[in-house]
């Protein structure tokens, strides 16, 4: 006999080789419940318990039979003291422990099964609403499953269960379906009941993950989610509406499918990228919102890429129908200044009253360009903003929905830089719901040729986020995902994603033909009954609605749309202003004007300098060390302060800090932006002994001042730059800055900067205040460290080179500032840095401001600024002209030179030691867009015996040299040439060689300072 605490252990270890440890202890526990174990059994049936009583053979040959443990236990019969010995030696002959091996593992089987369908259910789910494609890209059935769904035959069900079964993958006999089966706490499909049939439970489990909805969730690593999500799920008869749901569903469906019917028939030949076949998305965004609305939220903001977004901003967000049909007609002007865009890319912003909770809500549609998927960051950094502004710090008032198309779900990368924003504390929206419209094609590629996942909404799984797939053609299984999502990012504050499975009526566009790549697939959809219809059938069948309601239902909004349409032919012009996404309340006047095109003084007065110099030079908490070697940069500071003097760092923290004090929130985002890419900033104080302990002296400036953020962000540019510049877009009262790590890594942002910020104003009628720093500079650090193309900025630029502007004008350089697209400079001191930065929130409008900023500049001896630059009065200097003896002397310049930035130091000092500060005068322009030609004419004027020449430590083709020329021709009427000092064209921003570097810079220097070097050309 084996001695009981060996027996037990033996016993343990094979159930945890199983897995199935904890459903064992369960089990003893339900069956002592039954009083069929000794109370001091020790968790495990002691052998001797079970030869003393014949009970217990009885007992687990009724349990294999199928019987609840609750009928399988029969007493015994009374029995002699005379026959006891007798009974003993029987039963002593019987061994019971396989009876116990074999009702544990075959609970341990259907535990397994029952975990099989929760992960690998969505597998056999009937997704496809065309009845052709797998939505996972994958025809087979998951070798674990029993399943007889339409993916497999049922020919070969029977064959498959005894294949699972008899000796097979489970080990459970055929005749095992009948058999009662005790449930695991972890699942939820007994309902009411503890234990099931075997058939019933399988039955169950394909109701609950192989109909029409698949749920991927088992990957989730916190127990609770996963119980949350198999309660939603599998709760018998827990999707159930009331027919007052039913008619609203079908409304909804009347209003998403006549709409785009009406289009259709007005506009047939027109682009508008209709939604024909998801017409479920307006019931299920509608359905996400109210739900939401119950919850508390009374701010959604959407981003959505071009298909379908009429109908959403029809039905959705509630857009005036006449606003949309002239959009249609091309003959109508736009009164806007600006180009305009497309009508499937605007935007929106309405506030309203939710009509199934009785509550207002707002609702925003950003604007978006054809770059899918560009919107997601911006969506959510303008998320976060109105989240920050209204002291939302749960998500709890404002929440986001993104809609993604299948093949750019999986395929552009900005989703995956969005998805890893969600949890970081200064980017975290708490939560958003994503909704993918799942065409199952790409414009014309097939999915399997799109992505290599098995489906496109694989990229959630990284953080942990849910993922509903659902067949579109059953909207009421649509309706009940919707609702579940939004319940769970109202519960957990976490993303979520709902994959309405569907397809696409037309082609990419109305005007594509579908057929020349897709046939088979397009010869299904000519067939395919539209989902209104199916829905309609079912609810007549079902007598929640009649014929003549729902005719009537159809021809009501028909109605709507009609009157509508007669509506818009008396509009006369467009105004895309009433497509704004994100208006700014008293900010402008109610025409949309500036209320000034004046900007005040960006000096200070002294005491707020050295006020806010002596907090950046200090550590504003008690009892909190810091490094040593910060001591000593504090230290520095302090002096600096008591010389009223700045670095660039000092300036920085003096326009930061004088913001605060007047209300301006101010957000500084990147790679590394606490401490500073280059050691110079160090906003973030980390004491030395206290792990995480954190000190943000900024934040102790002023008792009643604007909050400050600054935030390391992941390592990614188009991501972080695109939520800051949503952020931005929330409101004109706060500066956002990012920064580059180094200038050139925007350009992995490209998209973001092309799309958004370059034309937006353009596009879009919307401002927007978002700062870019840009480290630049040549200074031997190689190709990537280097250049922060400052070419490309300024080739974006939308003043004209050749046109001299109206000089005279009163406030030239305002109205410059206000007609510009953006502003492009690079100081070269630190109080035009600070000045620059305060007025970008004094202006009366908003620009983006582009600041090429310096590296070697931050630390130079020579760049620093005295309080007196910055005083009241002091303004920022778009030019700073020579003030050496050339200026005293102007007659006797021989040469002018333009520059700007950093290389005006190698300038001066290269001038210094040839000792032609007389003979060479050196005029930095600073702000270089929009380009100053009114102070420049003067420059010109002052040195008419000067030849001019402009001087730049970049290569010939890039830098300012092909900005600059043609704007300083304008300037003074092409009277003169304007030569170049500089490196020869190359096809990289620098070289990698230190020695290359520093004949390279001599040699520009020696052009820069000869002043016979441009006499052949002449």
């Amino acid at each position: 006999m084996v001695k009981p605490h060996l027996h037990k252990k033996i016993l343990v270890k094979k159930l945890a080789m199983r897995g199935g440890a904890f459903l064992w202890s369960q089990l003893l526990r339900r069956l002592k419940q039954e009083n069929h174990l000794s109370p001091g059994g020790g968790g495990y049936i002691e052998p001797r318990s079970c030869q003393s009583t014949p009970s217990w053979d009885i007992f687990f040959r009724n349990t294999n039979a199928g019987a609840p443990p609750g009928t399988a236990y029969q007493s015994p019969l009374p029995l002699s003291r005379g026959s006891l010995a007798a009974v003993a030696h029987a039963q002593s002959l019987v061994e019971a422990q396989p009876n116990v091996d074999k009702l544990v593992e075959d609970h341990l089987a259907v535990q397994s099964l029952i975990r099989a369908y929760q992960i690998r259910g969505h597998h056999v789910a009937q997704l496809d609403p065309l009845g052709i494609l797998d939505a996972d890209l994958d025809s087979s059935v998951p070798a674990d499953i029993i399943s007889s769904t339409d993916k497999l035959d049922l020919a070969v069900f029977k064959e498959r269960l005894r294949m699972l079964t008899v000796g097979g993958f489970y080990g459970l006999d055929e005749s095992d379906l009948d058999k009662v089966f005790h449930l695991p706490t972890t699942t939820f499909i007994g309902g009411q009941e503890s234990a099931l049939p075997l058939r019933e439970i399988i039955r169950r489990l394909e109701m609950a993950y192989c109909q029409h909805i698949g749920v991927e969730f088992m990957f989730i690593n916190d127990l609770e989610q996963c119980q949350w999500i198999r309660q939603k799920f599998e709760t018998p008869g827990i999707m159930q509406f009331t027919n007052e749901e039913k008619r609203t569903l079908l409304a909804r469906l009347v209003r998403s499918t006549r709409f785009e019917e009406f289009l259709q028939r007005k506009w047939s030949s027109e682009k508008r990228f209709g939604l024909e076949g998801c017409e479920v998305l307006i019931p299920a965004l509608k359905t996400i919102i109210d739900k939401s609305s119950e919850n508390g939220v009374d701010y959604v903001i959407m981003g959505m890429p071009h298909r379908g977004r009429l109908n959403v901003l029809a039905n959705v967000i509630r857009k005036e129908l006449e606003q949309i049909f002239c959009q249609f007609d091309s003959k109508l002007e736009a009164a806007d200044e600006g180009s305009g865009d497309v009508k499937y890319h605007l935007g929106m912003y309405h506030r309203r009253i939710n009509r199934v909770t009785d509550r207002n809500i707002t609702l925003s549609l950003v604007a978006n360009p054809s770059h899918l998927e560009a919107a997601d960051p911006v969506v959510m950094g303008k998320t976060k903003a109105e989240q920050f502004y209204c002291g939302d710090t749960e998500g709890k008032k404002v929440m986001s929905i993104l809609l993604h198309g299948d093949a750019a779900f999986a395929g552009q990368g900005i989703v995956y830089e969005t998805f890893h924003l969600s949890d970081l504390p200064s980017y975290t929206t708490h939560g958003t719901v994503h909704v993918v419209v799942n065409n199952q094609i790409g414009f014309t590629t097939d999915p399997r040729m799109a992505r290599s996942s098995p489906y496109p909404t694989d990229v959630a799984r990284v953080v942990n986020a849910p993922i509903f797939h659902v067949n579109s053609d059953d909207p009421e299984a649509v309706m009940y995902v919707c609702k579940v999502a939004a319940e769970w990012r109202s519960t957990f504050h976490k993303d979520v994603v709902v994959d309405l499975v569907c397809y696409r009526r037309n082609g990419h566009n109305e005007m594509d033909e579908p057929m020349f790549t897709q046939p088979l697939m397009y010869k299904q959809i000519r067939k395919q009954k539209p989902v209104l219809q199916k829905y309609a059938e079912l609810l007549v069948s079902q007598g929640v609605v009649n014929q003549p309601e729902y005719e009537e239902e159809i021809s009501k909004y028909d109605k709507i749309c009609e009157e509508a349409f007669a509506r818009s032919k008396d509009e006369k012009i467009l105004h895309i202003k009433h497509w704004l996404d994100s208006p700014w309340p008293g900010f402008f006047t109610l025409d949309g004007q500036p209320r000034s095109m004046s900007c005040p003084s960006t000096g200070l007065t002294e005491d707020i300098l050295t006020h806010i110099g002596n907090v950046a030079s200090s550590v504003p908490v008690e009892n909190f060390t810091i490094h040593g070697g910060l001591s000593r940069i504090l230290k520095t500071r302090g002096e600096m302060v008591k010389n009223r003097t700045v670095d660039w760092a000092l300036a920085e923290y003096m326009a930061f800090g004088s913001l605060l004090k007047e209300g301006i929130h101010i957000r500084l985002s990147g790679q590394d932006v606490e401490r500073g890419t280059f050691s110079h900033r160090h906003h973030v104080l980390h004491d030395q002994n206290v792990d995480k302990r954190t000190c943000i002296p900024m934040n102790h400036l002023w008792p009643n001042q604007a909050p400050y953020t600054v935030c390391n962000s992941s390592l990614s540019e188009y991501g972080v730059l695109g939520f800051e510049l949503g952020f931005a877009m929330a409101s004109p009262n706060a500066l956002v800055l990012w920064e580059a790590q180094f200038g050139d890594f925007h350009n992995t942002a490209q998209c973001i900067i092309d799309q958004f910020i370059c034309p937006g104003q353009a596009k879009w009628v919307r401002q927007n205040g978002i700062v870019l720093l840009l480290p630049h500079g040549m200074e031997g650090m190689g190709p990537e460290h280097s250049s922060a193309r400052p070419e490309r900025f300024l080739q974006m630029c939308n003043d004209d080179p050749d046109v001299l502007p109206d000089l005279k004008e009163a406030n030239f350089d305002i109205n410059q500032l206000y007609d510009c697209n953006w502003v492009v400079v690079n100081c070269s001191t630190p109080g035009n840095f600070f000045h620059v930065l305060r007025r970008q929130i004094l202006l009366p409008f908003r620009k983006p401001l582009i600041i090429f900023t310096p590296k070697s500049l931050l630390r130079h001896p020579e760049a620093r600024s005295s309080f007196d630059e910055m005083l009241p009065g002091t303004h920022f200097q778009r030019v700073i002209p020579e003030d050496g003896p050339a200026a005293q002397n102007p007659e006797n310049v021989k040469r002018l030179l333009f520059c700007t930035g950093k290389v005006y130091y190698d300038l001066t000092r290269e001038r210094k030691a040839r000792d032609m500060v007389g003979q060479v005068a050196i005029t930095r322009i600073e702000q270089l867009s929009p380009f100053p030609f009114d102070l420049l004419l003067k420059e010109v004027q002052k040195y008419p015996n000067a030849e001019l020449a402009w001087c730049q430590e970049e290569h010939k083709n890039q830098g300012y040299y092909d900005y600059v020329k043609p704007r300083l021709r304008t300037t003074i009427s092409r009277a003169k040439p304007v030569w170049y000092a500089g490196r020869d064209p190359a096809a990289a921003p620098a070289t990698g060689n230190k020695k290359t570097h520093l004949t390279e810079l001599q040699r520009l220097l020696d052009t820069a300072f000869d002043l016979d070097v441009f006499k052949n050309f002449s």
